[in-house]
């Protein structure tokens, strides 16, 4: 694997869980999670290279990877209470 290549790493927050999800096409057997983007970086630094030697990929220099992160959330627009004057 050349050093240029930048693997992708897609996290995606999981609302029910409450952990971030991490999953990669271009790292077989990726799929990790954490309750914060550091700790998942974190979890993420050991797993990538332990995954890459699993699935033969040859011992190299560093390999940049880069972490597409997504949350999606709903709110409501609530109105404001009007204060009356004193």
């Amino acid at each position: 694997m050349s050093a240029e290549r930048v693997l992708i790493v897609h996290a995606m927050w999981d609302d029910e869980a409450k952990v971030w999800v991490a999953t990669s096409k271009d790292v077989p057997g990726l799929v990790t999670e954490a309750a914060t983007q550091d700790d998942l970086v974190k979890k993420l630094k050991v797993l990538v290279p332990e995954l890459l030697d699993a699935n033969g990929y040859e011992d190299g220099d560093e390999i940049p990877v880069k972490l597409l992160g997504q949350c999606t959330f709903v709110t409501n627009k609530r109105k404001q209470k009007q204060r009356k004057a004193a």
